[in-house]
């Protein structure tokens, strides 16, 4: 582990030592986090795929069901359909992880958009836009799957949780296992790993959208260092947040 991701774990878990004192959160309390990271982390993953809903239209969206001039209908399915699969993450946090689960945050994200493949494993090959990395094969899915599944579930002693939920994530986009939404889907996943182990949900700004993905092609190349060090860069920033939300909610 290199220094500079050391020293931020480092500053994680001082703060995560504070956070626990106030566990187990009030209903209260729950509430309104759940509803802070519904927008929250709908805005800023379908603004990584470049949905240009803002997050005041994604709000307004999500919650008022109004549509917003200028924006395409995609973009609206998007919101709600993503909006749709996040309120489901909740009850996946304290159990192991299956297939069934991830096919159906995708049957919730995606079946508005393409009803045909949302819920389902892709059954073609594809390539990713602006890099050389190949995706599986279609008919290896199932396994890999299994086997990330597998991973997923697999409680390690010697490595630090948040290093593991970045290199799962690279391990789950590198699958690819759906004709589309795999990012989305992805980051699901990272933010249900992330709060298993009581860390806050991963929200990634758009402003660092470029940096994610350069880290994301290092990661498709074995190398796993540039994209840890985000994440954990983001938990921390997110963390701060976090512990101001709750200071001030259980006041």
């Amino acid at each position: 582990m290199i220094k500079e991701i050391e020293d931020a774990i480092d500053k994680i878990e001082i703060i995560k030592s504070v956070l626990d004192g106030y566990r187990p959160f009030s209903d209260h309390v729950v509430k309104q986090l759940k509803d802070y990271y519904r927008i929250g982390l709908t805005y800023s993953s379908n603004a990584i795929e470049g949905n240009t809903l803002t997050e005041s239209e994604t709000k307004v969206v999500i919650e008022d069901g109004i549509t917003i001039g200028g924006k395409s209908l995609r973009e609206h399915y998007e919101a709600i359909g993503h909006a749709k699969a996040y309120d489901h993450i909740y009850p996946m946090i304290d159990k192991p992880l299956t297939e069934d689960n991830i096919l159906f945050l995708h049957k919730l994200f995606y079946e508005q958009i393409d009803p045909k493949n949302a819920g389902s494993y892709r059954k073609k090959n594809v390539i990713i836009t602006g890099t050389d990395f190949l995706p599986p094969d279609h008919q290896k899915i199932s396994e890999l799957m299994k086997k990330h599944i597998k991973n997923i579930n697999q409680k390690i002693k010697n490595r630090h949780p948040l290093e593991r939920a970045s290199d799962l994530h690279a391990e789950f986009e590198s699958i690819h296992p759906f004709i589309d939404g795999n990012g989305r889907i992805g980051r699901l996943l990272l933010s249900i790993f992330t709060m298993k182990n009581n860390y806050s949900p991963v929200i990634i700004p758009p402003i660092r959208r470029l940096e994610y993905i350069s880290a994301m092609r290092e990661a498709n190349k074995e190398n796993l260092a540039p994209l840890r060090s985000l994440i954990i860069s983001i938990v921390y920033e997110e963390m701060k947040s976090l512990k101001r939300l709750i200071e001030n909610l259980v006041k």
